[in-house]
Order: structure tokens, then sequence, then C-alpha cells
């Protein structure tokens, strides 16, 4: 299983990926690998503002449909438009072109709530 050490990861599989206060989100290769064949994204929060731990979107799954949480608190600027035709880039590449969301974050600090690598292998392994 891939967890790319650059990242930082929530206890509900979403990872982030921080450049300056702008950040991308996206979903684990755990996430994607337990959710199956994954088929619609859904994401109404584009402009507003999600406290972390907020719901920002939905991700439906042939078996399931999961809420997607936000990492950090930050007002989301775009949703990948690329899952709109093809959601299973999640699967096949959960860390490049299936990235969910870009997001303006609001509170560099709460990064430090998120797991590093280790942490999240250490979580799955548990």
């Amino acid at each position: 299983m891939n967890i790319p050490k650059n990242l930082k990861y929530t206890k509900d599989h979403e990872w982030i990926k921080l450049n300056g206060e702008e950040a991308i989100v996206g979903i684990t290769d755990y996430a994607q690998g337990e959710l199956g064949d994954i088929v619609f994204i859904e994401v109404e929060t584009v402009g507003e503002k999600v406290d972390q731990g907020g719901v920002f979107g939905t991700i439906e799954a042939v078996k399931t449909v999961s809420d997607l949480f936000m990492p950090v608190t930050g007002v989301v600027k775009e949703l990948n438009s690329a899952l709109e035709d093809s959601p299973d880039l999640i699967n096949s590449d959960p860390f490049g072109e299936g990235w969910i969301i870009k997001l303006k974050v609001e509170n560099i600090s709460e990064m430090e709530n998120l797991l590093d690598a280790a942490q999240y292998s250490e979580l799955l392994n548990a």
C-alpha cells in the first residue's frame, strides 16, 4: 500500500498536501481500496468555508456512499473537474490525478492535528 511521506493524513483516510496557504485533498490508497469501484463524487461546498472535521462532500462507490471529511479548516476553492467524467481516477491514482478538492487553508496550525505517514501506517496496522 502506498503512503507518501510528504503528505498528512486524517484518521478518516483523507490526505492533504499543503502548498503555502493552499492545499490539495484526496482519499488514501487504503480508502479507495476499501470503497471499491468509485462511481461518483459530490462536492456542494465549493466557495464555502468548512471546519476541520466537517463534511465537504460524499464519495459513492458501487457498494456504499461515504462522507468526505475536511482535514483542516478552509474554503473549498475547486473540485477536480476530471472526476466528473472519470471518478475512477481516485481508484487508479488516489495521490495524483485522483485528487478531489483544492482549498485555501484558514489555520495552518491545524496541520499539527493530522497524522504523518508513519502514524497513518500505524493506524492501519492497529
